[in-house]
């Protein structure tokens, strides 16, 4: 994403189109920018919450002993606020899980009071 001032650019990733949007802040509009750009919905959607409220998914492994592998991937099942990112991943990092784990194992329930939680994604 490019910023200056009240000017922001970035590339849609809600479709395989990959539109390149401006946005500009506008307070006449009922959303408080003016999109250019987008040729769907999803990317005025996108967009706005992007430069409002950026979250990602999280996605990494943690250490599991009595295991055939050391390691377990793990996610989280929902978006994160993109500047908690480092702290999940301290979070993750310190974690040490024991075998059997099945796939979907809630391992850290309710990451920073967001509703999202750390998963297991296989069974190991």
């Amino acid at each position: 994403m490019v910023q200056t001032d009240n000017i922001h650019q970035l590339v849609c990733i809600s479709c395989p189109m990959g539109c390149r949007l401006t946005l500009v802040k506008d307070e006449k509009s009922p959303q408080g920018y003016k999109i250019d750009g987008n040729t769907c919905k999803r990317g005025v959607e996108y967009a706005i919450k992007e430069v409002t409220d950026p979250t990602r998914m999280v996605t990494s492994t943690v250490k599991i002993t009595g295991a055939l592998l050391p390691r377990l991937p793990v996610r989280t099942d929902k978006p994160i606020p993109k500047a908690k990112i480092m702290e999940c991943m301290k979070i993750i990092n310190s974690l040490e899980v024991n075998s059997p784990v099945k796939m979907g194992k809630i391992l850290v329930k309710d990451l920073f009071g967001t509703g999202s939680n750390i998963i297991a994604t296989r069974s190991l």
